[in-house]
């Protein structure tokens, strides 16, 4: 391609994002006007368009599924684009979950007379235009718009190339449900088109864009993290360990683990890292290995551990600071002996991502110390990392689930789509 042909091409992208986020910013101005109830007038119609639509969203996403069987996409990304009647009836049953949750703006708080002479009030509003970067997850296209709609504010979505089919009939489902209200289209908008350039495009358009959010890999997050001029959430890469006691309750301790690793492998939350205490593990890694084993697991274990985990007949490969670095999204599962807690937490602040950690123990002590000293999103005691999730939380679907520490963390939900505005009352006061 020529210069010219590049430059052509460039100012074509840039007019194609102006318009979106012209468009975009004009509708979230709309939107944080609405009431609650029609705010939630909007989310029931469509909850109801969604149900209307179940085949030819299903459909689209066979499409999708198909192209990226004969693309060879992993197995774990295949599961993650693939939408079946009971997925498509929980993405929509989270729908009616936000919708009984309440709105949070509009909140005012920190209510004070001052000496001065002003009232002042801090109110919760929206962000306004939320761009949001995902790969093969078309329930994201779902649950940011509902969280998004919520919250008074607009969104751009860029979904991967592998979910296409799938978005372009969610997201124009979720607009003829907002033009059926006679509320703006625009407040829902997809980007279709595969060209990497626009992702550039869509993270310097900071005159439109309140806030980027990059759902995906490490590749993704570090893209978005170097290149955007708008503030970034960082997150869902999840690295989750799992720490046993040895004073865990070992035989309850098993089905919290195969849990963790086995229910849904392909996820942020699913278990990476088992660690033992060294105490425990001669009797204990064989029965769990056996276990997880059935139920097809591979390992990667430390060398104490892998004479352990072999005695089982299971796959083992030697651990290495890569492996415990890895996030697997499969069916693998790493595995150290670890002398105490403090070799536990130790090994934790070396390799965790900041997502999801939990301690297995009865011994209360423990269970403060390791709360106290493990620095992540979410810290469990005697309960599965797979819990991260906002409607476990009991906030509804999620906009992500954030690793970083300013704005947001852990599953962001309705509150962490608004920010706030001070409102200030006098009496034709002037500052003395």
């Amino acid at each position: 391609m020529s210069a010219s042909e590049t430059s052509a091409q460039s100012a074509q992208i840039q007019a194609y994002l102006n318009q979106l986020g012209q468009q975009a910013k004009a509708a979230s101005f709309q939107l944080a006007s609405l009431s609650s109830q029609q705010k939630n007038t909007l989310l029931q119609t469509i909850s109801a368009r969604l149900s209307a639509n179940v085949a030819n969203i299903l459909a689209a996403n066979a499409k999708d599924v198909a192209a990226a069987k004969d693309n060879g996409l992993t197995d774990a990304m295949i599961d993650r684009l693939l939408l079946d009647e009971s997925r498509l009836a929980g993405i929509i049953g989270d729908i009616d979950n936000v919708i009984s949750l309440a709105d949070p703006v509009g909140k005012e708080a920190a209510s004070q007379l001052l000496d001065n002479g002003l009232r002042l009030t801090q109110r919760s509003v929206p962000l306004g235009v939320v761009g949001v970067i995902y790969e093969a997850r078309p329930n994201v296209t779902v649950d940011i718009a509902v969280l998004a709609l919520k919250t008074g504010n607009a969104v751009i979505l860029r979904g991967g190339k592998e979910t296409i089919e799938s978005n372009k009939v969610l997201s124009q489902v979720i607009r003829d449900a907002l033009a059926s209200l006679d509320l703006p289209e625009d407040a829902v908008q997809l980007i279709d088109s595969p060209d990497r350039a626009i992702v550039s495009g869509l993270l310097r358009l900071d005159n439109y864009v309140d806030m980027i959010i990059p759902r995906g890999g490490q590749n993704l997050q570090r893209l978005c993290a170097e290149q955007s001029s708008i503030p970034v959430i960082l997150g869902g890469i999840g690295i989750c360990h799992l720490f046993v006691d040895k004073k865990a309750d070992l035989n309850r301790a098993i089905d919290v683990i195969a849990n963790a690793k086995v229910q849904r492998p392909t996820v942020c939350n699913a278990l990476d890292t088992l660690l033992v205490d060294q105490s425990i593990a001669a009797d204990f890694l064989p029965h769990v290995v056996s276990q997880l084993h059935d139920l097809g697991v591979k390992f990667y274990g430390c060398e104490q551990s892998q004479a352990l985990i072999a005695s089982q007949g299971a796959d083992v490969t030697a651990a290495d600071d890569e492996s415990f670095s890895t996030e697997w999204l499969s069916l693998t599962l790493g595995v150290k002996v670890v002398a105490d807690i403090d070799e536990a937490i130790g090994h934790i602040r070396q390799f965790s991502s900041g997502h999801s950690e939990a301690i297995l123990t009865d011994d209360i002590h423990a269970a403060s110390y390791f709360m106290n000293q493990v620095d992540s999103a979410a810290v469990y005691v005697n309960a599965s990392t797979r819990f991260t999730d906002g409607s476990q939380f009991g906030l509804g679907a999620e906009v992500a689930v954030s690793t970083q520490k300013l704005h947001a963390r852990g599953p962001m939900a309705l509150d962490a789509l608004t920010t706030y505005k001070w409102l200030a009352w006098g009496d034709y006061t002037s500052r003395p």
